[in-house]
């Protein structure tokens, strides 16, 4: 996200410059000015403050093991229903579970990987789009399936095991009039690609950012989970006592985002607001986090700070809840040091679809719009017995709320943590 410092953020650009802030008496209050200095030339510019009041959720699409549309997926887990099946996929004899969360008919298109298949549906559930928007993709680990059948002498298209596959497929299927880029940070990747596409057009520097992200349940991905011993060998139990791992899943989400000024010259109304995000890593393990959620807790007050709200004022949480036993007792930690004694409704979606990956925030941000829309959180699927600090926080059934801003956070391997605040838009 850039430089922070005690003024503000820097666009990453200039991370690496040597920069003074000016902020005496000039009259130019929505700027920065900047002095840059850099191989011995000095440069004084403005870049213009963010203001991320500035960032409208216009358009959602999604497409789930629950559902091809955010509408079926939203009424399926309001439902309790749970997506999670044994994997006939693959052969899951020498692993330490049997079950995932899997698009249904999901397959190969010729030497093309399954990926292709899933971008299909995306777009197809998106839409057209404008042709002059920025986009940001996110995956963990694109078309790896093509791997496996590239190692096993399979005629297959090595490209699409390429993380930069996914922003130029894109590109082309949409029509985009210049290159994208894509966000890889673990299971965080889409939080992340959100907030930074929020950033973008808080600065100013663009006016409309399409999200787009992705990933697959394939057998490399579900074999280096089983050799961590993170698999749950049932399927996956967020914030309950009894949990033993995580359950994988697969989706995509796309996330249109836009300034005020042209959603409204393109009659858009707001679904919902981005009016925070925060990244942190709590540099602790490779894979395990901080067990008191520091890096999770700094990311949530960051993005506290910058929406320029109390944590009072938070009206519920679209955790990560993964359903291991490190994530749900860091998160709980985390949410306790932020919010106090509060019984915040806090809830899970891993139960039903699985855990996504790069894909999960962006999913989850969607459902955290409707969420923050219909004044409700979704029942948290496989949640019977709570965790110590899930008390009255935690439910198994859908839970009414009241208020306008909702937190959605996501943490990943190598300490990430990703926090984002959503404002309720208007209904649809």
């Amino acid at each position: 996200m850039g430089y922070t410092g005690c003024h503000g953020e820097i666009d990453w650009p200039y991370r690496f410059l040597n920069l003074r802030i000016f902020t005496g008496p000039v009259n130019i209050a929505p700027y920065y000015l900047l002095s840059i200095s850099h191989c011995g030339v000095s440069k004084t510019m403005r870049v213009m403050r963010p203001d991320p009041a500035k960032v409208w959720i216009v358009h959602l699409a999604t497409v789930t093991p629950l559902g091809s549309s955010l509408q079926e997926l939203w009424e399926r887990l309001l439902a309790g229903q749970t997506a999670i099946r044994p994997v006939s996929r693959f052969a899951v004899a020498n692993y330490k579970a049997d079950v995932a969360a899997c698009v249904r008919d999901l397959a190969p298109l010729g030497e093309k990987s399954m990926i292709h298949d899933l971008l299909n549906r995306l777009i197809k559930e998106l839409g057209p789009v404008p042709p002059n928007i920025f986009l940001i993709t996110a995956t963990t680990k694109a078309g790896i399936d093509n791997l496996e059948r590239v190692q096993r002498g399979i005629q297959a298209d090595y490209r699409d095991i390429l993380l930069s596959s996914i922003p130029e497929t894109l590109c082309q299927r949409l029509g985009l009039r210049e290159p994208g880029i894509n966000i890889s940070a673990a299971c965080a990747s889409s939080t992340i690609a959100v907030a930074r596409g929020a950033a973008m057009i808080a600065s100013g520097m663009r006016d409309a950012v399409l999200v787009c992200c992705v990933d697959l349940v394939t057998e490399f991905v579900f074999s280096g989970f089983s050799s961590l011993g993170a698999l749950s060998p049932v399927p996956c139990m967020p914030f309950d006592r009894r949990r033993m791992g995580l359950t994988l899943g697969e989706g995509a989400a796309a996330l249109l985002l836009m300034s005020p000024h042209r959603a409204r010259k393109e009659n858009r109304p707001p679904m919902g607001k981005i009016i925070g995000w925060g990244a942190a890593n709590d540099a602790t393990h490779v894979t395990a986090p901080a067990r008191d959620g520091c890096g999770l807790m700094k990311a949530i007050s960051r993005a506290l700070r910058q929406a320029n709200l109390g944590a009072e004022q938070i009206s519920a949480i679209c955790a990560h809840g993964t359903g291991t036993a490190h994530n749900d007792t860091m998160e709980l930690a985390a949410f306790h040091r932020v919010f106090g004694d509060r019984k915040i409704p806090v809830f899970s979606v891993k139960g039903s679809i699985g855990h996504t990956m790069g894909a999960a925030g962006g999913i989850e941000v969607a459902l955290g719009v409707k969420a923050l829309s219909l004044q409700v959180a979704p029942p948290t699927v496989g949640f019977l017995e709570p965790e110590n600090g899930a008390e009255g926080m935690v439910q198994g059934v859908p839970a009414r709320f009241s208020g306008d801003y909702l937190l959605s956070t996501n943490s990943g391997f190598g300490g990430i943590n990703a926090a984002i605040i959503l404002k309720k838009g208007v209904s649809k």
